[in-house]
Protein backbone atom coordinates (compact mmCIF):
# COMPACT_ATOMS: atom_id res chain seq x y z
CA UNK A 1 0.00 0.00 0.00
CA UNK A 2 1.71 3.59 -1.39
CA UNK A 3 -0.71 6.46 0.49
CA UNK A 4 -3.74 6.14 2.85
CA UNK A 5 -5.87 8.38 4.81
CA UNK A 6 -8.65 7.55 7.00
CA UNK A 7 -10.60 10.17 9.26
CA UNK A 8 -10.05 9.74 13.07
CA UNK A 9 -12.72 7.36 15.12
CA UNK A 10 -13.02 5.28 12.30
CA UNK A 11 -11.25 1.50 11.21
CA UNK A 12 -8.09 1.72 9.95
CA UNK A 13 -8.71 -1.25 7.37
CA UNK A 14 -5.39 -2.28 7.43
CA UNK A 15 -6.67 -6.34 7.57
CA UNK A 16 -8.73 -5.78 4.17
CA UNK A 17 -6.84 -8.14 1.22
CA UNK A 18 -5.93 -4.72 -1.13
CA UNK A 19 -3.41 -6.39 -2.85
CA UNK A 20 -6.19 -8.68 -4.14
CA UNK A 21 -8.94 -8.39 -7.07
CA UNK A 22 -12.40 -7.23 -5.52
CA UNK A 23 -13.43 -10.13 -7.08
CA UNK A 24 -11.35 -12.31 -4.87
CA UNK A 25 -12.30 -10.77 -1.94
CA UNK A 26 -14.95 -12.79 -0.93
CA UNK A 27 -12.66 -15.88 -0.53
CA UNK A 28 -10.43 -13.60 1.66
CA UNK A 29 -12.49 -11.31 3.44
CA UNK A 30 -14.86 -12.43 6.64
CA UNK A 31 -16.18 -8.88 6.36
CA UNK A 32 -18.51 -8.35 3.29
CA UNK A 33 -21.97 -7.39 3.28
CA UNK A 34 -24.45 -7.45 0.67
CA UNK A 35 -26.87 -4.83 0.55
CA UNK A 36 -29.11 -2.45 -1.79
CA UNK A 37 -27.52 -0.84 -4.57
CA UNK A 38 -27.92 0.53 -7.81
CA UNK A 39 -25.42 0.64 -10.68
CA UNK A 40 -21.94 2.02 -10.86
CA UNK A 41 -19.54 2.18 -13.39
CA UNK A 42 -16.85 1.81 -11.26
CA UNK A 43 -16.38 -1.17 -8.85
CA UNK A 44 -17.69 -1.23 -5.20
CA UNK A 45 -17.63 -3.40 -2.17
CA UNK A 46 -19.28 -3.05 1.33
CA UNK A 47 -17.50 -4.14 4.59
CA UNK A 48 -18.94 -4.50 8.23
CA UNK A 49 -16.68 -3.23 10.83
CA UNK A 50 -19.22 -3.44 14.43
CA UNK A 51 -22.41 -3.33 12.43
CA UNK A 52 -21.31 0.41 10.94
CA UNK A 53 -20.87 -0.43 6.82
CA UNK A 54 -18.64 1.30 4.58
CA UNK A 55 -18.73 1.44 0.83
CA UNK A 56 -15.04 0.85 -0.48
CA UNK A 57 -15.13 2.09 -4.75
CA UNK A 58 -12.26 1.68 -6.38
CA UNK A 59 -11.19 4.68 -8.77
CA UNK A 60 -7.97 4.85 -10.93
CA UNK A 61 -4.76 6.31 -9.88
CA UNK A 62 -5.25 9.24 -7.26
CA UNK A 63 -8.42 10.11 -8.05
CA UNK A 64 -10.22 8.71 -4.88
CA UNK A 65 -8.42 11.71 -3.01
CA UNK A 66 -9.92 14.27 -5.31
CA UNK A 67 -13.30 12.56 -4.79
CA UNK A 68 -12.74 12.34 -0.91
CA UNK A 69 -11.27 16.13 -0.85
CA UNK A 70 -14.44 17.11 -3.10
CA UNK A 71 -16.80 14.90 -0.70
CA UNK A 72 -15.43 17.01 2.53
CA UNK A 73 -16.16 20.60 0.93
CA UNK A 74 -19.74 19.53 0.10
CA UNK A 75 -19.96 18.03 3.60
CA UNK A 76 -18.60 21.24 5.32
CA UNK A 77 -21.29 22.92 3.70
CA UNK A 78 -23.82 20.60 5.31
CA UNK A 79 -24.87 19.34 1.74
CA UNK A 80 -27.09 15.92 1.91
CA UNK A 81 -23.88 13.89 0.61
CA UNK A 82 -22.38 10.00 1.96
CA UNK A 83 -20.16 10.82 4.72
CA UNK A 84 -16.55 10.50 3.44
CA UNK A 85 -13.94 8.14 5.29
CA UNK A 86 -10.85 7.72 3.39
CA UNK A 87 -9.02 7.08 0.76
CA UNK A 88 -6.33 4.91 0.10
CA UNK A 89 -3.70 4.02 -2.95
CA UNK A 90 -2.61 0.18 -3.08
CA UNK A 91 -1.34 -2.36 -6.69
CA UNK A 92 -3.69 -4.73 -7.31
CA UNK A 93 -3.37 -7.75 -9.89
CA UNK A 94 -4.20 -4.89 -12.64
CA UNK A 95 -2.24 -2.27 -12.31
CA UNK A 96 -2.38 0.79 -9.66
CA UNK A 97 -5.69 1.60 -7.93
CA UNK A 98 -6.85 4.13 -5.36
CA UNK A 99 -9.78 3.32 -3.03
CA UNK A 100 -12.82 5.58 -2.12
CA UNK A 101 -14.45 5.09 1.32
CA UNK A 102 -17.39 6.70 2.37
CA UNK A 103 -19.83 5.70 5.08
CA UNK A 104 -22.86 3.71 3.99
CA UNK A 105 -26.22 5.54 3.64
CA UNK A 106 -28.39 3.60 6.42
CA UNK A 107 -32.15 3.54 5.77
CA UNK A 108 -31.20 4.95 1.90
CA UNK A 109 -32.55 3.61 -1.06
CA UNK A 110 -31.27 3.45 -4.63
CA UNK A 111 -33.42 4.68 -7.31
CA UNK A 112 -34.38 0.93 -8.95
CA UNK A 113 -35.90 0.15 -5.69
CA UNK A 114 -38.79 3.15 -6.19
CA UNK A 115 -39.98 1.38 -8.99
CA UNK A 116 -38.90 -2.78 -7.91
CA UNK A 117 -40.83 -2.80 -5.00
CA UNK A 118 -44.63 -2.25 -5.23
CA UNK A 119 -45.02 -0.85 -1.92
CA UNK A 120 -42.82 1.98 -2.51
CA UNK A 121 -44.75 3.22 -5.61
CA UNK A 122 -46.14 6.70 -3.64
CA UNK A 123 -42.24 7.53 -3.69
CA UNK A 124 -41.69 8.10 -7.04
CA UNK A 125 -43.47 10.90 -7.68
CA UNK A 126 -41.47 12.49 -5.09
CA UNK A 127 -38.11 11.75 -5.90
CA UNK A 128 -38.28 14.35 -9.20
CA UNK A 129 -38.57 17.12 -6.05
CA UNK A 130 -35.87 15.45 -4.23
CA UNK A 131 -33.94 15.49 -7.39
CA UNK A 132 -34.59 19.25 -8.05
CA UNK A 133 -33.92 20.14 -4.35
CA UNK A 134 -30.62 18.48 -4.58
CA UNK A 135 -29.55 20.53 -7.46
CA UNK A 136 -30.64 23.46 -6.38
CA UNK A 137 -28.79 23.25 -3.47
CA UNK A 138 -25.61 22.45 -4.54
CA UNK A 139 -25.83 25.33 -7.25
CA UNK A 140 -26.38 27.72 -4.60
CA UNK A 141 -23.09 26.48 -2.63
CA UNK A 142 -21.20 26.58 -5.82
CA UNK A 143 -20.83 22.83 -6.88
CA UNK A 144 -20.83 21.91 -10.29
CA UNK A 145 -21.97 18.40 -10.12
CA UNK A 146 -21.11 17.38 -13.23
CA UNK A 147 -22.76 14.13 -13.49
CA UNK A 148 -26.26 14.36 -12.30
CA UNK A 149 -28.36 10.99 -12.62
CA UNK A 150 -30.44 9.02 -10.83
CA UNK A 151 -27.56 6.50 -10.37
CA UNK A 152 -25.36 8.57 -9.04
CA UNK A 153 -28.17 9.79 -5.97
CA UNK A 154 -29.33 7.75 -3.07
CA UNK A 155 -32.73 8.55 -1.64
CA UNK A 156 -34.28 8.67 1.84
CA UNK A 157 -37.52 8.83 3.16
CA UNK A 158 -38.37 11.70 5.29
CA UNK A 159 -42.05 12.34 6.33
CA UNK A 160 -43.47 10.23 3.85
CA UNK A 161 -41.98 12.44 0.97
CA UNK A 162 -37.65 11.89 0.05
CA UNK A 163 -34.58 13.44 0.47
CA UNK A 164 -31.90 13.21 -2.00
CA UNK A 165 -28.48 12.65 -1.55
CA UNK A 166 -25.10 12.59 -3.44
CA UNK A 167 -22.90 9.48 -3.84
CA UNK A 168 -20.86 10.10 -6.58
CA UNK A 169 -18.90 13.58 -6.77
CA UNK A 170 -15.66 11.96 -9.37
CA UNK A 171 -16.88 14.74 -12.02
CA UNK A 172 -17.79 17.42 -9.27
CA UNK A 173 -16.13 21.10 -9.33
CA UNK A 174 -16.73 23.82 -6.14
CA UNK A 175 -16.22 27.36 -6.73
CA UNK A 176 -16.20 30.11 -4.43
CA UNK A 177 -19.83 31.66 -4.99
CA UNK A 178 -22.98 30.46 -6.22
CA UNK A 179 -22.89 28.62 -9.35
CA UNK A 180 -23.35 30.96 -12.72
CA UNK A 181 -26.08 30.45 -14.86
CA UNK A 182 -24.06 29.09 -17.85
CA UNK A 183 -23.11 26.43 -15.64
CA UNK A 184 -26.05 25.68 -13.91
CA UNK A 185 -27.38 25.35 -17.18
CA UNK A 186 -24.60 23.13 -18.29
CA UNK A 187 -25.45 20.62 -15.32
CA UNK A 188 -28.97 21.21 -16.07
CA UNK A 189 -28.83 19.50 -19.51
CA UNK A 190 -26.47 16.63 -18.09
CA UNK A 191 -28.91 15.97 -15.89
CA UNK A 192 -31.84 15.93 -18.04
CA UNK A 193 -30.01 13.34 -20.31
CA UNK A 194 -28.82 10.99 -17.85
CA UNK A 195 -32.34 10.78 -15.97
CA UNK A 196 -33.84 9.89 -19.06
CA UNK A 197 -30.94 7.53 -19.49
CA UNK A 198 -31.61 5.68 -16.05
CA UNK A 199 -35.05 5.55 -16.66
CA UNK A 200 -35.22 4.40 -20.52
CA UNK A 201 -32.75 1.38 -18.67
CA UNK A 202 -35.76 0.40 -16.26
CA UNK A 203 -37.94 0.63 -19.21
CA UNK A 204 -36.50 -2.05 -21.01
CA UNK A 205 -35.93 -4.19 -18.34
CA UNK A 206 -39.87 -3.99 -17.93
CA UNK A 207 -39.71 -2.38 -14.20
CA UNK A 208 -41.86 1.12 -15.44
CA UNK A 209 -45.39 1.13 -15.77
CA UNK A 210 -46.31 1.39 -19.22
CA UNK A 211 -48.01 4.77 -19.19
CA UNK A 212 -44.52 6.14 -17.50
CA UNK A 213 -43.25 9.57 -19.12
CA UNK A 214 -39.95 8.38 -19.32
CA UNK A 215 -38.89 11.28 -22.13
CA UNK A 216 -40.83 13.75 -20.12
CA UNK A 217 -39.44 13.09 -16.55
CA UNK A 218 -35.17 14.50 -16.99
CA UNK A 219 -37.60 17.91 -18.37
CA UNK A 220 -39.60 17.47 -15.50
CA UNK A 221 -36.79 17.45 -12.99
CA UNK A 222 -35.54 20.72 -14.62
CA UNK A 223 -38.79 22.87 -14.45
CA UNK A 224 -39.11 22.12 -10.81
CA UNK A 225 -35.64 23.27 -10.87
CA UNK A 226 -36.11 26.26 -12.28
CA UNK A 227 -39.25 27.21 -10.24
CA UNK A 228 -37.34 26.57 -6.58
CA UNK A 229 -34.47 28.13 -7.69
CA UNK A 230 -36.57 31.57 -8.94
CA UNK A 231 -38.17 31.33 -5.42
CA UNK A 232 -35.22 31.26 -3.60
CA UNK A 233 -33.08 33.88 -5.66
CA UNK A 234 -35.41 36.59 -6.80
CA UNK A 235 -34.83 39.67 -5.68
CA UNK A 236 -37.85 42.05 -3.83
CA UNK A 237 -38.77 45.29 -4.22
CA UNK A 238 -40.50 46.54 -1.07
CA UNK A 239 -41.53 50.32 0.66
CA UNK A 240 -39.31 51.75 3.11
CA UNK A 241 -42.34 51.25 5.43
CA UNK A 242 -43.00 47.82 4.51
CA UNK A 243 -39.52 46.37 6.34
CA UNK A 244 -42.25 43.47 7.98
CA UNK A 245 -42.09 42.35 4.50
CA UNK A 246 -38.52 40.97 5.08
CA UNK A 247 -39.51 38.44 7.86
CA UNK A 248 -42.75 37.35 5.98
CA UNK A 249 -39.86 36.55 2.90
CA UNK A 250 -37.82 34.99 5.41
CA UNK A 251 -40.41 32.28 7.13
CA UNK A 252 -41.33 31.97 3.81
CA UNK A 253 -38.20 30.49 2.84
CA UNK A 254 -37.64 28.68 6.03
CA UNK A 255 -40.69 27.15 5.34
CA UNK A 256 -38.74 25.59 2.35
CA UNK A 257 -36.28 24.69 4.64
CA UNK A 258 -34.05 27.09 3.56
CA UNK A 259 -31.66 28.90 6.34
CA UNK A 260 -30.96 32.66 5.77
CA UNK A 261 -27.92 33.70 6.24
CA UNK A 262 -27.79 37.48 5.47
CA UNK A 263 -30.60 40.03 4.06
CA UNK A 264 -29.05 42.96 1.61
CA UNK A 265 -30.89 45.57 1.20
CA UNK A 266 -30.32 48.52 -1.78
CA UNK A 267 -31.66 51.42 -2.97
CA UNK A 268 -34.04 50.04 -5.46
CA UNK A 269 -34.30 53.45 -7.52
CA UNK A 270 -37.80 53.45 -7.97
CA UNK A 271 -39.46 55.96 -6.45
CA UNK A 272 -37.74 54.88 -2.68
CA UNK A 273 -38.02 51.87 -2.68
CA UNK A 274 -35.87 49.04 -1.22
CA UNK A 275 -34.51 46.10 -2.99
CA UNK A 276 -34.02 43.01 -1.13
CA UNK A 277 -31.73 40.02 -1.99
CA UNK A 278 -31.51 37.24 0.76
CA UNK A 279 -28.08 34.93 1.07
CA UNK A 280 -29.13 31.37 1.50
CA UNK A 281 -26.93 29.10 4.08
CA UNK A 282 -28.51 25.16 3.57
CA UNK A 283 -31.51 23.69 3.61
CA UNK A 284 -31.65 22.45 7.28
CA UNK A 285 -34.05 25.09 8.85
CA UNK A 286 -36.08 22.60 10.90
CA UNK A 287 -33.57 20.45 11.78
CA UNK A 288 -31.40 22.43 13.10
CA UNK A 289 -34.25 24.12 15.11
CA UNK A 290 -35.58 20.67 16.28
CA UNK A 291 -31.49 19.51 17.12
CA UNK A 292 -31.35 22.63 19.25
CA UNK A 293 -34.77 22.45 21.21
CA UNK A 294 -34.54 19.28 22.01
CA UNK A 295 -31.32 16.96 20.91
CA UNK A 296 -33.30 14.92 18.53
CA UNK A 297 -31.62 14.31 14.85
CA UNK A 298 -34.17 14.03 12.33
CA UNK A 299 -34.52 14.69 8.11
CA UNK A 300 -35.80 18.22 7.27
CA UNK A 301 -39.41 17.12 6.42
CA UNK A 302 -39.17 14.98 9.72
CA UNK A 303 -38.38 17.64 11.49
CA UNK A 304 -40.60 20.00 9.90
CA UNK A 305 -43.71 18.00 11.21
CA UNK A 306 -42.21 17.50 14.50
CA UNK A 307 -41.91 21.82 14.84
CA UNK A 308 -44.86 22.14 13.85
CA UNK A 309 -46.50 19.92 16.40
CA UNK A 310 -44.48 21.71 18.63
CA UNK A 311 -45.95 24.76 18.14
CA UNK A 312 -49.14 24.05 18.30
CA UNK A 313 -48.84 22.34 21.80
CA UNK A 314 -47.07 25.79 22.59
CA UNK A 315 -50.42 27.85 21.58
CA UNK A 316 -52.32 25.29 23.77
CA UNK A 317 -50.17 25.80 26.76
CA UNK A 318 -50.59 29.09 26.60
CA UNK A 319 -54.44 28.78 26.24
CA UNK A 320 -54.60 26.68 29.09
CA UNK A 321 -52.32 28.00 31.48
CA UNK A 322 -53.11 31.74 30.22
CA UNK A 323 -49.71 33.17 29.48
CA UNK A 324 -47.38 32.62 26.73
CA UNK A 325 -45.50 29.87 27.19
CA UNK A 326 -41.82 29.70 25.50
CA UNK A 327 -41.19 27.40 22.78
CA UNK A 328 -37.97 25.59 24.58
CA UNK A 329 -40.44 24.64 27.34
CA UNK A 330 -43.63 23.53 24.76
CA UNK A 331 -40.74 21.54 23.10
CA UNK A 332 -39.38 19.70 26.59
CA UNK A 333 -43.53 19.03 27.37
CA UNK A 334 -43.52 17.29 23.49
CA UNK A 335 -40.27 15.51 24.17
CA UNK A 336 -41.51 14.11 27.22
CA UNK A 337 -44.90 13.78 26.94
CA UNK A 338 -45.41 12.83 23.08
CA UNK A 339 -42.38 11.81 21.16
CA UNK A 340 -40.61 9.67 23.51
CA UNK A 341 -44.13 7.68 24.99
CA UNK A 342 -44.17 6.54 21.06
CA UNK A 343 -41.33 5.80 20.46
CA UNK A 344 -41.55 4.14 23.88
CA UNK A 345 -43.99 1.85 22.41
CA UNK A 346 -42.47 1.11 18.95
CA UNK A 347 -39.36 -0.66 19.85
CA UNK A 348 -40.68 -3.66 18.44
CA UNK A 349 -40.65 -2.06 14.96
CA UNK A 350 -37.20 -0.11 15.43
CA UNK A 351 -35.54 -2.88 16.02
CA UNK A 352 -36.37 -4.73 13.29
CA UNK A 353 -33.37 -5.35 11.04
CA UNK A 354 -35.38 -6.01 7.28
CA UNK A 355 -35.60 -2.51 6.51
CA UNK A 356 -33.54 -0.10 8.13
CA UNK A 357 -35.48 2.88 6.90
CA UNK A 358 -38.78 1.73 8.44
CA UNK A 359 -36.77 1.15 11.80
CA UNK A 360 -35.84 5.08 11.75
CA UNK A 361 -37.62 6.39 14.66
CA UNK A 362 -38.45 9.81 13.70
CA UNK A 363 -39.66 8.22 10.86
CA UNK A 364 -42.23 6.05 12.31
CA UNK A 365 -43.11 9.01 14.75
CA UNK A 366 -43.71 10.74 11.57
CA UNK A 367 -46.05 7.65 10.18
CA UNK A 368 -48.03 7.84 13.36
CA UNK A 369 -48.68 11.52 13.09
CA UNK A 370 -50.33 11.03 9.00
CA UNK A 371 -52.08 7.84 11.16
CA UNK A 372 -53.29 9.59 13.27
CA UNK A 373 -54.56 12.22 10.93
CA UNK A 374 -56.32 9.50 9.32
CA UNK A 375 -57.94 8.17 12.14
CA UNK A 376 -58.81 11.50 13.91
CA UNK A 377 -60.60 12.45 10.05
CA UNK A 378 -62.36 9.32 10.07
CA UNK A 379 -63.77 9.95 13.68
CA UNK A 380 -64.28 13.31 13.57
CA UNK A 381 -62.29 13.94 16.52
CA UNK A 382 -58.84 13.91 17.29
CA UNK A 383 -58.57 10.89 18.37
CA UNK A 384 -55.12 11.20 20.27
CA UNK A 385 -51.36 10.02 20.22
CA UNK A 386 -51.90 6.51 21.69
CA UNK A 387 -54.67 5.39 20.14
CA UNK A 388 -53.18 5.96 16.26
CA UNK A 389 -49.64 3.87 18.08
CA UNK A 390 -52.37 0.81 18.59
CA UNK A 391 -53.86 0.94 15.75
CA UNK A 392 -51.00 1.25 13.68
CA UNK A 393 -48.99 -1.72 15.46
CA UNK A 394 -52.86 -3.57 14.53
CA UNK A 395 -52.07 -3.10 11.22
CA UNK A 396 -48.61 -2.85 10.30
CA UNK A 397 -46.53 -5.19 13.38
Amino acid sequence: MNTAYIRPNNPDFMDLPWGYSFTEWPQRCQRLEEVQRGPSRHPVVFVNYSAILYAIKELPPYLAQKEYELLIKIEEQRLPCVTPVGYLESDTPHGHSSFLITRYLEGSLPYRSLFMRSNLDRYRDYLLDAMAGLLVQLHLAGIFWGDCSLANTLFRRDAGTLQAYLVDAETAEAYPARLSPVLRHHDLEIMVDNIDGDLVDLEALGLLPPDFPVCETGSNVMEKYRRLWDEITREQLIHPDERYRIQERIRALNALGFSVGDVEILDGKQGGMLRLRFFITDRSFHREQLLGLTGLSAGEMQARQMINEINELKAYLSQVNNRSIPLSAAAYHWLESYYQPVIDQLQSLISQKGDKASGDPAELYCQILEHKWFLSERAHRDVGHQAAVADYLRQFS
